[in-house]
């Protein structure tokens, strides 16, 4: 399917919108619901979190979402250049001991740029105060286009029914009383990207086990 997904798989030209990281595919079944006249597919290399997402969209009929298993490394033997016009990375691991396994370090984003389009936008939706701090300097630094950067959505005029979609995990961080964070942005295309060299705080709060994701509070 690479470079054919719209055509051949959906069987029309319309955009394509990627959620990497997809989880049980709350984005992508949601917005696929949302905007018909889009095509959406999620990312993740766990079958059973996708199997959530994918027979929902069966059981309700969404024709314009699909899922694949892989691991996001192997993105570009997926898509096609400039073949995806926005990238969703809901709630990424911030690994905060390893720049290179960060979704939005450079040496992902670089990875992005063979198949996002010109212009195309990432977004980014975060609870850790690490991942988001990490994300807005490296943005800066790099001087991409910043679309909406907000350290507390739901207080926020950044709100709507696109950023205001829920997952599984974001409503557990919620109950734990954790603001959640969002940034979105064009990239620009570069071999020289550039990464942040400054020291972030990092999050306390993952010594409550993010593997778990338990509903305790803080």
């Amino acid at each position: 399917m690479k470079g054919i997904w719209a055509t051949h798989h959906f069987g029309n030209t319309a955009p394509v919108i990627v959620e990497l990281g997809c989880g049980k595919g709350e984005y992508s079944v949601h917005l696929a619901e949302k905007f018909p006249d889009k095509n959406f597919i999620g990312v993740d290399i766990k079958g059973a979190r996708i199997y959530t997402g994918a027979r929902y969209a069966i059981e309700k009929g969404v024709k314009n979402v699909a899922f694949i298993r892989s691991r996001i490394e192997n993105t570009g033997f997926l898509f096609g250049e400039d073949e995806i016009d926005e990238i969703w990375l809901p709630f990424p691991d911030p690994q905060q001991k390893n720049v290179s396994k960060r979704l939005t370090s450079t040496f992902y984003l670089k990875r992005y740029l063979n198949f996002l389009r010109p212009g195309g936008i990432i977004h980014v939706k975060t609870d850790s105060v690490f991942q988001f701090a990490y994300t807005s300097a490296l943005v800066q630094l790099n001087h991409f286009g910043i679309i909406a950067q907000t350290g507390d959505l739901y207080s926020s005029d950044q709100i709507n029914d696109v950023t205001g979609i829920q997952t599984f995990y974001e409503k557990q961080w919620l109950h734990r009383g954790i603001a959640i964070k969002y940034i979105s942005f064009v990239p620009r295309r570069s071999e020289n990207l550039l990464e942040p060299d400054q020291v972030f705080e990092k999050d306390t709060y993952r010594s409550f086990g993010r593997s778990a994701r338990n509903l305790q509070k803080i």
